[in-house]
């Protein structure tokens, strides 16, 4: 009975010191920035919202690989109603995105999950110059 005291103690320093990087960040009121992720030029939009490709690109990609290569479907109508053609490299690295480097291995580690193996089938497009995010040729569909 008369440790309480003492437990209760250790208890509240032990807690402090555990969610001390949480109280500390919301103090400092910063965060982890993202990777900066713009659009190249002349691209308006992507083939879903920016909310959606972050929460569940690999879903949309999935679903690419089954309707082109289970039901032979080569176009994917955006929810905009803009279409593109069903091509990892050719359309998402190709036109968008650039370079598997700047973009792709940079969010994934940024989020700190696994990137998968897509390039066992596809062909990366080249690197593009550091710094930038422009669209390069190149890459197996």
């Amino acid at each position: 009975m008369r440790d309480r005291l003492l437990i209760y103690s250790g208890l509240a320093v032990f807690l402090l010191l555990v969610t001390f990087p949480v109280w500390h960040g919301l103090a400092a009121k910063t965060s982890a920035a993202a990777p900066d992720v713009r659009r190249p030029a002349g691209q308006t939009a992507c083939v879903a919202t920016r909310p959606y490709m972050r929460k569940a690109h690999m879903a949309l990609l999935v679903e690419w690989r089954d309707a082109k290569v289970r039901r032979q479907q080569r176009e994917y109508t955006a929810p905009d109603g803009k279409v593109y053609r069903v091509s990892l490299a050719g359309t998402c690295l190709t036109q968008c995105h650039g370079s598997r480097e700047q973009f792709c291995d940079r969010c994934h580690t940024f989020a700190g999950v696994a990137v998968p193996d897509c390039w066992k089938c596809h062909t990366s497009p080249p690197a593009a110059p550091t710094g930038a995010n422009t669209a390069a040729a190149g890459g197996v569909r």
